[in-house]
């Protein structure tokens, strides 16, 4: 039988979780622009055609989110992280010897069902349920580190790539996930907590939804409906903006320097934002900032819409959206522990996976449809101003009403 969830803050295993995301997030995630171009000259293949191996990626990743989470809400976590980090080497292995679109394809998809267990939604419910106290300051930790993968791993595998070429290079990140990360989750993550009996569960955390409730019931829940029409939106809207951001400010009128200076700067100021949070989170109230965070991304829209074009505005753009989309990784990573449930945060997180991954498919596509020759990207760019004004109100409303059941019953 397993020992009982420990309750004390574990640094030590936070921080080796970190680790596994760092290189996860780096050698898949943010290897796949590298990757792009060599793969398609080898196989003959179009921009269209390449982008389609990392949709269907994102896709796989959201499709298997819902059994990943029931999977750790069980007690498997141990499991499903070795044997997601395993999942990736074959992914990479199987990427490294394709000849045409379709081993290329399956490769993908392959990797992202690694990633549905590897990347930040198993792991942020892996510490929510062994730190119940001190969640947040976990999954604040692993986005840290993990916003630093692109720093850390872009400039390593563009190397790889031009000394060893592509189908090395993959050799190499997969042996990384083989002998480092699949036995890095298979050693930390021993002795998960065992799944509660709902019979004999007694009490609850302040604020959280009550005790004794299946996952289901709270899927039909008002609160876990607005975390979802937060959690949704709000994927669309960061999905959205990275491929077009370069095209965006040129055709604001910028210069080709800050054009690319921006985006590139926009990585750095999500890492500052996490750091700033890490630091000084007890020192003001967690819902409050929760409610404030989201409000960045419309903060920063508007930045954009009023004046794209003076290198004044732009900088407002990426600190606002920049810092938000830093940290709003952390308020969505905690709203369904904080708002709905703590006992099904595998399970509540997983079943939003595929919509999120169905928002972050489809949003990049649908800026680039509504693009205008006369008026560019301004459309757009108003209906995401408009439906991250919609998350931001959906996640108040989720707030006010846990706070009131919470009320109600005490």
């Amino acid at each position: 039988m397993n020992p009982p969830a420990p309750t004390l803050y574990n640094r030590r295993l936070v921080g080796w979780l970190s680790v596994g995301q760092l290189i996860t997030w780096g050698s898949v995630f943010y290897a796949f622009a590298l990757l792009m171009e060599p793969v398609e000259r080898e196989l003959g293949l179009g921009r269209a055609q390449s982008s389609l191996a990392f949709s269907l990626a994102l896709l796989a990743e959201g499709a298997l989110a819902w059994p990943v989470g029931r999977w750790i809400d069980r007690g498997h976590e141990r499991a499903v992280m070795a044997g997601g980090s395993l999942v990736i080497a074959a992914g990479l292995l199987l990427h490294s010897v394709v000849h045409g679109a379709l081993g290329f394809y399956l490769a993908w998809t392959l990797l992202g069902a690694g990633l549905a267990a590897t990347l930040y939604n198993p792991a942020f419910s892996i510490v929510t349920r062994r730190f119940p106290h001190d969640f947040r300051r976990a999954i604040i930790t692993l986005t840290f580190l993990g916003g630093l993968a692109s720093t850390v791993f872009i400039p390593l595998v563009a190397w790889l790539i031009a000394e060893l070429g592509w189908r090395h290079a993959l050799w190499v990140l997969a042996a990384i996930h083989l002998f480092i990360c699949a036995p890095l989750h298979a050693r930390v993550l021993r002795h998960a907590p065992a799944p509660t009996p709902v019979a004999i569960r007694a009490g609850s955390v302040a604020g959280a939804a009550p005790v004794g409730r299946s996952a289901s019931h709270h899927m039909r829940s008002a609160p876990f409906l607005l975390v979802g029409v937060f959690t949704v939106l709000l994927m669309a809207v960061t999905a959205a903006l990275p491929p077009h951001m370069v095209s965006l400010l040129r055709g604001a009128g910028l210069s080709e320097s800050w054009a690319i200076a921006l985006p590139a700067s926009i990585g750095l100021v999500q890492v500052l934002g996490r750091a700033l949070l890490y630091f000084f989170e007890h020192h003001f109230d967690l819902h409050l900032a929760n409610r404030l965070i989201p409000c960045l991304i419309p903060l920063g829209l508007l930045a954009l819409l009023a004046g794209a074009a003076h290198p004044g505005a732009a900088l407002l753009f990426v600190l606002f959206y920049g810092m938000g989309n830093g940290m709003l990784t952390i308020v969505k990573g905690t709203a369904i522990a904080q708002y709905v449930s703590r006992e099904h945060v595998a399970t509540l997180n997983g079943a939003l996976g595929l919509p999120s991954a169905i928002a972050r498919a489809l949003a990049p596509l649908m800026l680039g449809v509504m693009w205008q020759p006369d008026a560019g990207y301004t459309p757009g760019l108003w209906v995401l101003l408009a439906a991250s004004v919609v998350a931001v109100l959906a996640l108040v409303a989720a707030q006010r009403w846990r706070r009131a059941a919470a009320d109600a019953t005490t």
